[in-house]
């Protein structure tokens, strides 16, 4: 599912609306940051194999224009038994996981992670996000502000990670 443009926009509004106070008190109870409102994971990335993706939550923190910056930062939840696309792109990722516990496929290989935990995704590797338990997954993501869009893996790619018996059974 895509988000709305009325989605984006209210986002948009009310992340510049709640940037202006210059702190945003966060609710540990709703896990929320006052005045960020969620969004859909991203737009839908076209039916190419592995950019599916279920229950994934996007809060924009940060970026442009409403911060003077050149990096927009995230924060992305995984609902239990969610997981993003399996996609690849030019610009990095760093990853800090700071809520429940989750799994990343990066390359060919799969870790697990925890709060506190930092991974590093390097340019134009497959990675994909999974949450194969209980409780919500939850993890900041700072990235460029002008970006790459997500491409889908190659043939040769997707047949390596199948291949792989650490990275298969997250190649769908």
């Amino acid at each position: 599912m895509k988000p709305t443009q009325d989605a984006l926009a209210q986002a948009a509004a009310a992340l510049e609306h709640a940037l202006k106070g210059l702190h945003l008190p966060f609710d540990a109870t709703q896990f929320q940051w006052a005045g960020i409102l969620p969004v859909e994971y991203k737009e839908h990335a076209g039916d190419a194999r592995g950019m599916g993706w279920r229950g994934v939550t996007r809060y924009s923190l940060g970026r442009p224009p409403y911060i003077d910056a050149q990096f927009a930062l995230r924060y992305f939840e995984i609902a239990p038994d969610g997981y993003s696309s399996l996609e690849k792109h030019a610009h990095v990722h760093l990853v800090v996981a700071i809520r429940g516990r989750g799994r990343a496929l990066v390359g060919e290989r799969v870790y697990e992670l925890q709060p506190f935990d930092l991974l590093y995704v390097p340019p134009n590797t497959p990675h994909r996000w999974v949450n194969p338990y209980s409780e919500p997954f939850g993890f900041l993501c700072p990235a460029d502000a002008e970006r790459d869009k997500p491409q889908p893996v190659s043939d040769t790619e997707w047949e390596a990670l199948r291949a792989n018996p650490e990275t298969a059974p997250y190649v769908f």
